[in-house]
C-alpha cells in the first residue's frame, strides 16, 4: 500500500468520524512501531491539503528499558519537520521489577496514559491521535467477549474529562498487514519493541484467533469488522 492510500482509507475514518476541526494542535503518539510512525507521517501529509487546519507534534513514551533508543526517531522527524518530544519515565522498573506483573499489559497502558496525557496539554496539545488499525478493533472486541463477557471495543474520538483531552484513532480503516507493508516501502525506522511480554499477551491470542478465523472461514474477518462498525454507529449516536 503506498501513502496515496494510507492517507485515502485515514481521510476516510477523519471525515466520517470528524476526528479533525480546524485549529486543532495533534500529539501523535509514536511508539517507534509501524502503525504509530505511519499514523505520523499520514497527518503530515494530510494536513498540506485537508479543508481543516491542524498541526501535529510527535510525543513518545521512553519507559526506561536500556535498549531503547529513539535517535533514530528524532531524526527521521526533523527530516520532516516534525516537533518531536521524548517523555522519560520509570515505568519498565515499576512495571516488571517492583509490581512483577505477570499481565503487566494493563499497568503499562494506564501509566503510559498518565505520563503522556497531561504533558500533551503543556506543549498545547488539545487532541491525541493513536495508531490502532483495523487488526486492533477487531482483536480488541474479541478481548472483550472472551475475557470480560460483553460486547465492546475503543471508540474512533473519545474525550477524557479528567485531563481535558481527546483521542483520535485515524487509522481504523486499514489493514495491518497494508500497514507492514507500506512501512517496508517508504520505509519507516520502525523500532522493535523491548518489551518482554511482547508477543506474549492476550492481545497476542485474540490476534491469532482472529487470523485462524478468517483462514478457516473466508470473509470472517470483514465480518467482524462489519460488526465493530454497527456497534460502534451504535455507540456514538
Amino acid at each position: 500500500m503506498d501513502l496515496q492510500q494510507i492517507l485515502s482509507l485515514t481521510r476516510k475514518c477523519i471525515d466520517k468520524y470528524n476526528l479533525i476541526e480546524n485549529g486543532d494542535k495533534i500529539a501523535v503518539s509514536c511508539s517507534g512501531g509501524k502503525d504509530s510512525l505511519t499514523l505520523a507521517v499520514a497527518l503530515n501529509a494530510l494536513k498540506r491539503f485537508y479543508p481543516h487546519q491542524f498541526d501535529i507534534k510527535v510525543v513518545s513514551v521512553d519507559p526506561g528499558f536500556k535498549n531503547i533508543n529513539f535517535d533514530d526517531l528524532e531524526r527521521f522527524f526533523n527530516e520532516l519537520n516534525i516537533e518531536f518530544h521524548v517523555i522519560k519515565t520509570d515505568i519498565a522498573e515499576i512495571v516488571f521489577n517492583i509490581r512483577k506483573e505477570s499481565n503487566p499489559c494493563a499497568l503499562c497502558s494506564k501509566m503510559r496514559k498518565g505520563a503522556i496525557n497531561p504533558y500533551i496539554k503543556s506543549i498545547g496539545c488539545n487532541k491525541i491521535a493513536l495508531g490502532h488499525n483495523k487488526d486492533d478493533l477487531i482483536e480488541t472486541m474479541l478481548m472483550s467477549l472472551i475475557y470480560e463477557g460483553r460486547i465492546n471495543t475503543f471508540k474512533p474520538m473519545s474525550y477524557l474529562d479528567r485531563t481535558d483531552v481527546t483521542v483520535i484513532r485515524p487509522l481504523l480503516f486499514i489493514d495491518e498487514i497494508d500497514i507492514k507493508g507500506f512501512a517496508n516501502a517508504y520505509p519507516l525506522p520502525v523500532i522493535k519493541s523491548p518489551c518482554p511480554a511482547d508477543g506474549n499477551t492476550k492481545r497476542e491470542y485474540a490476534k491469532k484467533l482472529m487470523l485462524n478465523l478468517d483462514k478457516e472461514n473466508k470473509g470472517a474477518k470483514k465480518s467482524l469488522f462489519n460488526a465493530c462498525l454497527m456497534y460502534l454507529d451504535k455507540k456514538i449516536i
